[in-house]
């Protein structure tokens, strides 16, 4: 493509509140050098006919993991339609076995026991049944609870005497010797010692799991799972740049890794690098759909059972203040009434310390009450949602909430109105989807907020298209803070995304058939649908 070129005959959403729409536009430099009407444009230079297609700015996923999604391209499959029962689990499992032979980690992924025909969460018995003779680690869909077998027990050291972590727990029999499942924080007792990847082989899989990103029009990612380990995640993002990874990459890396570290290179904090580190992570409570997020009241039919606090205030406090002395954000894991509480409470009285962007970030935010929302308003705290999770894991929220208390949740419109900066991502791949980085379907479900098998999930907390399509741009590129991305003006990026059909025409209930025709970053055409 040459310095600059003219797109003309296209319906292009701008994301821009001021002058949301035009017709043509000259991407120049790899910036949008002008933007209006076609008809004042002079069209003496290269053209591109965009042929009456619809054009939205790249789309911003402020919440993911590239880092389990390239893992996931070798890890056993445990989703429908394949994996319908813990039988159809054994079966995968022992493919792998014969493929790879003994002693060697088989690791799966995306299980969720309400979608299976047994309606519970493997343990280390099932998983014995398939294979004895190598350690198997299952994640749950929701990445925060592992199903494994008496071989990676062994390795890990867990037995009877093992003691709880705190801000987890080990499920253990009436003898109390381990069963296999392990949630929130005792995860960790396995994932500490299973292979390391290279440096060279996770960057070409990131790569890969780019180009995948690129056909769903999404061009700025984030890593909400950046750890410090060998070798360190911004030295693997940086080289899988080298392998081709296009995004724009925001790192935020966990307060448990950051915590011990001497000195943090400020450096790394550039905004203005294709790579930089954007905060600092803290985990509060678990998942809903795990039954691990600390609510208030209980779990329908399990009152008792009201989920797990996973960290202190004084946690937090400690994170906030290397956030601030590092001109980072704080994101923190918060799903439940309490967790959400604790994290507004804690900050009630601070002030924040970033200019342009929220100092601290709620990801999930799905239970507030009326309380913390407005005091999130009122000390700028930011939430970062996925609407993914009540489409994708309806089964589990109708069980473990019960109808009525999950048309409740994720109130968008109530947080809208309060005036707190919102904006969406797909947590992926922690969800039960086989697709769950796919923005289309998160859009669909904030724009029906019906389940994917049409239950309703709370009519008065639907957004209009466009606001829907803002949270993916706009809005996350204001809560990121990364400059000259998620709007279509002068003097911004020139990413952006040619789609097959008019999303603000296409049936509510259709948007999910949407495709990306063509994905421009800086003004490069970086993927086109054959």
């Amino acid at each position: 493509m040459n310095d600059e070129t003219v797109f003309l005959n296209g319906r292009i959403f701008t994301s821009d509140e001021k002058h949301p729409y035009a017709d043509a536009m000259i991407v120049k430099n790899g910036k949008i050098f002008w933007i209006g009407d076609e008809k004042e444009v002079n069209k003496c230079r290269d053209v591109v006919d965009l042929k009456g297609r619809t054009v939205l700015p790249g789309f911003i996923d402020a919440h993911m993991h590239p880092l389990l999604l390239a893992d996931a391209i070798n890890r056993t499959a445990c989703t429908p339609p394949v994996v319908n029962s813990i039988e159809d689990i054994k079966k995968e499992i022992r493919k792998k076995r014969e493929l790879q032979g003994p002693g060697k980690w088989i690791e799966g992924w995306g299980f969720d026991e309400e979608k299976l025909a047994e309606g519970r969460t493997p343990n280390r018995h099932d998983l014995d049944e398939a294979v004895t003779d190598a350690p198997v680690v299952l994640t749950r869909t929701c990445c925060h609870i592992l199903s494994v077998n008496s071989a990676a027990l062994k390795l890990a050291g867990i037995d009877g005497n093992t003691p709880t972590p705190s801000g987890g727990f080990i499920d253990r029999d009436e003898d109390g010797e381990p069963i296999g499942i392990l949630k929130e924080t005792a995860r960790y007792l396995i994932q500490n010692i299973l292979p390391e990847k290279t440096k060279e082989d996770t960057a070409m899989l990131l790569a890969k799991v780019g180009e995948k990103l690129l056909s769903q029009g999404i061009t700025v990612i984030s890593e909400a799972f950046g750890t410090t380990g060998t070798p360190d995640c911004m030295e693997v993002y940086s080289a899988a740049r080298g392998c081709g990874l296009k995004q724009k990459v925001a790192l935020y890396y966990m307060w448990d890794d950051l915590k011990s570290v001497n000195e943090f290179n400020k450096e790394s904090a550039d905004r203005n690098s294709p790579v930089f580190i954007g905060g600092v992570k803290v985990l509060a409570d678990g998942t809903i759909s795990g039954k691990t997020a600390w609510v208030n009241p209980g779990y329908y039919n399990d009152e008792a059972n009201h989920g797990l606090s996973t960290v202190t205030e004084e946690e937090l406090l400690a994170a906030g203040r290397f956030a601030k002395e590092n001109n980072l954000q704080l994101i923190v894991h918060a799903m439940g009434e309490q967790a959400i509480d604790l994290v507004v409470n804690t900050f009630s009285n601070k002030k924040g310390w970033l200019n342009g962007m929220p100092s601290i970030r709620i990801e999930h935010a799905a239970m507030p009450s009326k309380k913390s929302l407005e005091l999130a308003a009122k000390i700028g705290i930011a939430f970062v949602s996925q609407p993914i999770f009540m489409y994708a894991e309806i089964e589990s929220y109708i069980k473990n909430l019960g109808a009525e208390r999950t048309k409740t949740v994720y109130p968008y419109k109530d947080i809208l109105n309060e005036g707190i900066k919102l904006c969406f991502s797909s947590d992926a791949p922690a969800t039960a989807w086989a697709d769950p980085s796919n923005p289309w379907v998160a859009i669909k479900s904030a724009v029906t907020r019906k389940g994917y098998d049409g239950t309703d999930t709370g009519q008065s907390q639907k957004l209009d298209v466009e606001t829907a399509v803002r949270m993916y741009t706009s809005e996350a590129q204001g809560i990121l803070g990364i400059p000259n991305t998620g709007r279509l003006i002068e003097g911004h990026d020139a990413d952006f995304i040619v789609l097959d059909r008019n999303i603000f025409e296409t049936n509510p209930h259709e948007i999910d058939e949407i495709s990306v025709a063509e994905t421009y970053i800086n003004g490069e055409m970086v993927f086109k649908n054959k």
